[in-house]
């Protein structure tokens, strides 16, 4: 899987193009204020980068990032993903998004939510809990025994594989939560949420999760 639609173009999005492209894959970037405001970005990253809607990103990937304001969870474009892996980045800020009372309440996962709304496509947890810029510069070789770990959440097997498989190439360990419904073990608040962690250190972070 070489294409990559990223819907959203913000501190996480655009770092994760550049990363993407960098490592050979092509992307189509969007975000809410429309295609002529990712110009300058899209120039930046060169030529296997383009800018379009949320739609164009959303036909565009085999395989698509999700990282908008999880307020906006529901503007992400239904059809053209059922089916693909949906990386979904998002984490729940109350302060920006307002009350979500199935969050508040516990009733619910910030994936979960963007899987309801996804319902043919195969939502994974990924690159939540790692500050944008260090995503370019915390990675490791496979083996070195300071290698950070990230962890992924998701309820196909396929969905999972493909996050390990990118962590690794940005050179980090993963570390699997297991479905989405636990997925909050690594949610804000969290003592696994930005936290420089070895494989080691987030497996026992994330048994320390209360919810």
């Amino acid at each position: 899987m070489t294409r990559i639609g990223i819907i959203g173009a913000g501190h996480i999005g655009s770092t994760l193009a550049r990363g993407l492209v960098d490592r050979g894959y092509d992307v189509v970037l969007s975000n809410s204020r429309g295609p002529e405001s990712l110009a300058p970005l899209v120039a930046e990253l060169g030529d296997t980068a383009k800018a379009g809607t949320a739609a164009d990103a959303a036909e565009f990937g085999e395989v698509v990032i999700v990282t908008v304001p999880l307020k906006a969870y529901q503007d992400v474009p239904v059809a053209p993903l059922a089916g693909k892996i949906v990386l979904d980045t998002n984490n729940y800020y109350w302060e920006r998004d307002g009350r979500i009372p199935a969050l508040d309440e516990k009733r619910a996962t910030t994936s979960g939510l963007l899987q309801e709304h996804l319902p043919a496509s195969k939502v994974v947890k990924a690159f939540n809990h790692i500050k944008s810029e260090q995503i370019l510069t915390d990675g490791k070789a496979a083996g070195d025994t300071d290698r950070r770990a990230l962890a992924t959440a998701g309820d196909s097997p396929e969905a999972v594989a493909f996050v390990t498989a990118l962590y690794d190439e940005f050179g980090f360990d993963t570390v699997n939560v297991g479905s989405l419904e636990d997925s909050w073990r690594v949610e804000r608040d969290q003592p696994a949420y930005v936290v420089r962690q070895t494989r080691d250190e987030l497996v026992e972070n994330l048994a320390k999760a209360t919810r």
